[in-house]
């Protein structure tokens, strides 16, 4: 799944007219490396979720789109906008779009920029040996987290620090288990037909202290690319 319905708040006025994920990178749409990327591991069946201009993308992509390097791939749609107007925040979303999505997936923002992330199937598959029900990637703190978001076992669980413990930043890449947003934790049924908005971080939080999320640290290139600046700097390298 790509997360693909934020407004883009900090990147207008370029997403006053674009979503952010079709923003382009080295004349790629952000949302697109991760689309190339998760094809090339062989993860063809896709899903995004859209909101704010979600028209463009499904427009752009269509159902079946030739990549550049992987050929065609298979996407379903989300589209929380024209469902109920608005965007459903992580969780909401996730829990939305839940019945489409297979027993374990992944997850990652559209507006993320890691061209060398491996969306790999030998993780996929220790993730399903795991007794975990998520699986994070952390990365070093950018200048603009600078505390953190959370801490990082020995063994490779995450943790729920408070700062100012060693915490790292959560790059969005995760793997889950359909059973992570269960009714119990979330408070919404699968499918999430009210429409609530909700965010993810603490489900996170409370099933990291359930000790029931692991946790690597990915040390590539990687932005949030979430102003202007950041889009134009990523630009500028070669």
């Amino acid at each position: 799944m790509i997360l693909a319905a934020g407004r883009g708040e900090r990147m207008r006025p370029l997403t006053d007219q674009t979503p952010k994920p079709l923003l382009t990178v080295h004349d790629k749409p952000l949302m697109q490396w991760h689309m190339e990327a998760m094809a090339k591991a062989g993860f063809h069946d896709q899903l995004i979720n859209t909101a704010w201009l979600g028209e463009q993308i499904e427009s752009r992509y269509g159902l079946n789109p030739n990549l550049p390097e992987v050929g065609h791939i298979r996407l379903r749609y989300s589209h929380e906008g024209q469902a109920f107007g608005y965007a459903l925040e992580t969780a909401g979303g996730i829990v939305r779009a839940l019945p489409s999505l297979a027993a374990i997936f992944w997850v990652v923002a559209g507006d993320i920029y890691a061209p060398e992330f491996n969306f790999s199937m030998d993780q996929w598959q220790a993730f399903e040996r795991s007794p975990n029900l998520a699986h994070l990637w952390l990365v070093p703190n950018p200048p603009h987290n600078p505390g953190g978001d959370f801490g990082l076992s020995e063994d490779g669980q995450a943790l729920n620090l408070p700062k100012p413990n060693q915490l790292f930043t959560f790059s969005t890449f995760a793997l889950y288990k359909k059973e992570f947003f269960d009714p119990l934790w979330t408070g919404m049924p699968q499918g999430n037909p009210q429409g609530k908005a909700a965010p993810l971080a603490p489900l996170l939080r409370a099933a990291m202290d359930r000790g029931q999320v692991g946790a690597s640290l990915y040390s590539g290139p990687w932005t949030d690319v979430g102003t202007p600046e950041r889009l134009r700097e990523l630009n500028s390298k070669p």
